[in-house]
């Protein structure tokens, strides 16, 4: 009685060994094909990583500053009239109930200032001068770099805080009690630094002095030039709605009314279209990179005519080709996912750091970067894993010869 033949099989553990056949042989060409599809998965993890460290340090930021904050002056288009909001203004907005505090900003214009008292003819300070209520740091959330803020006594005297850029500017480094500046054409006495203003940039670049002193040796008129509110944060749009007929009953139009986070999240939602744009050319890059895998999938068949031959020969059936050349794609790809997840986490965590932010890479980055690059390893690989099955065992070896 003639034996019955088994049917060939491929085990798990051959398979994975006859699919790294071409990758080690053909190394270079290996350490290539996998660079496209790192390049493009570095890219995209890249990108989402920034994207996601990005806004948890915005929320983070909002979360510091609060989104409370609301800006009121007066309104600058053509017909909007004198261009002053009322003296009243600041005492009429903190009626208003869910008003929590109000300070007042008055832009000193008649006042330069200047590291020394000798000014050659036609230079200008480049540093502005304004007026501020003692409350200001507690409204802008600001802090002291080096020296102190005003209070009740200094807030009346010729005693000025200098911004960040201001103090840079006029090369003073520190506050020992002793350095003054040449403001308003007297000297002040400079009491403190601070530091950057995340809500009011512009005070980064001006020297403060307090509302009396203004008035008494700068002839300030004391007509308020902005005035920051705080107002209870689940009332900010309700708030926003009567703050400009509050301020200005008369010319409500002459009055506008700004949230200075908004800035901030407007720069996010430029930052998200150019996270899309940035996600696109990854993309591309990643195609670039399965056209390759593709081309070099395809050579390879062609060079391995010989071996693809004597394996049919040898009793090896079309599936088990097609599973060799589709597994030698998926690894060559898994490879090329692998190294672009670690290049794109590397890269978000370096430049996170660069940036003082905290390094976030959400989880959907990693497991898409790899599950796209296998994507990319099946399609690329399919057509030469079918062409190499679809070879007769005669054909393979003749053309091989």
């Amino acid at each position: 009685m003639a034996a019955t033949l088994q049917p060939s099989s491929l085990h798990p553990r051959d398979l994975g060994r006859t699919a790294t056949v071409g990758l080690r042989t053909r190394k270079l060409r290996t350490a290539l094909s996998a660079l496209g599809i790192m390049i493009g998965i570095a890219a995209m993890v890249g990108v989402l990583g920034l994207s996601e460290s990005s806004k948890s340090e915005l929320l983070a930021q909002l979360d510091r500053l609060g989104t409370n904050l609301l800006t009121v002056e007066a309104g600058t288009g053509i017909g909007i009239g004198t261009g002053e909001l009322p003296e009243e203004a600041a005492g009429m907005i903190a009626q208003i109930g869910p008003v929590e505090t109000t300070t007042v900003v008055s832009a000193v214009d008649d006042a330069d200032v200047y590291r020394t008292d000798y000014i050659p003819e036609g230079q200008t300070g480049g540093i502005s001068v304004q007026a501020v209520d003692l409350t200001l740091l507690d409204t802008l959330a600001g802090s002291v770099a080096d020296g102190q803020w005003f209070d009740a006594a200094t807030g009346a005297y010729p005693t000025t805080v200098l911004g960040s850029v201001a103090a840079e500017r006029l090369g003073v480094t520190e506050v020992t009690g002793t350095e003054q500046v040449w403001l308003g054409n007297q000297w002040f006495t400079v009491i403190g630094i601070l530091e950057e203003f995340e809500l009011a940039p512009d005070l980064d670049r001006a020297a403060m002095v307090g509302l009396r002193a203004a008035t008494d040796y700068l002839g300030d008129d004391g007509v308020p030039t902005r005035i920051l509110v705080r107002v209870d944060p689940d009332q900010v749009d309700a708030v926003m709605g009567v703050m400009a007929a509050t301020a200005n009953p008369e010319n409500p139009e002459e009055v506008e009314v700004a949230r200075p986070t908004d800035a901030l999240e407007a720069k996010e939602a430029a930052d998200d279209a150019l996270t899309a744009l940035f996600l696109g050319l990854g993309a591309v890059a990643l195609l670039v990179g399965g056209v390759g895998i593709a081309n070099v999938m395809v050579i390879s068949v062609l060079e391995r005519r010989a071996e693809i031959g004597l394996r049919r020969a040898l009793g090896a059936t079309k599936r088990h080709i097609a599973s060799q050349f589709l597994g030698e794609a998926l690894l060559l790809s898994g490879i090329g996912g692998i190294g672009g997840v670690l290049a794109g986490v590397a890269v978000t965590t370096a430049y996170a750091r660069i940036r003082g932010w905290s390094a976030l890479v959400p989880p959907i980055a990693i497991g898409g970067g790899i599950a796209a690059a296998l994507v990319i390893g099946v399609v690329a690989g399919l057509y030469p894993a079918i062409r190499a099955a679809r070879m007769s065992p005669t054909e393979a070896l003749r053309t091989a010869g």
